[in-house]
């Protein structure tokens, strides 16, 4: 009986043990990633804001551009 116990036991820690944490370097990407997205956010608010519709095109463009660089990191990831 106690070594089925400790069967269980391992089997449960080795479970627990094979959750993956994210690394320093995912967790760089991922705050890069959130911080490009949100500066994208920041230019879309700033284009809705503007009355010069040049300006307000420029910023759309950049806040485009952001967002996908934003997915781009995201993607190289892995």
């Amino acid at each position: 009986m106690k070594k089925v116990v400790f069967v269980l036991a391992a089997a449960g820690l080795m479970s627990l043990a094979a959750c993956s944490k994210q690394t320093p370097a995912e967790n760089s990407v991922d705050a890069t990633a959130n911080a490009l997205d949100n500066a994208g956010e920041n230019l879309e608010d700033m284009a809705e804001n503007t009355s010069n519709d040049m300006a307000a095109d420029a910023l759309g463009n950049a806040a485009e551009n952001a967002h996908d660089a934003a997915d781009a990191v995201e993607a190289n990831k892995s």
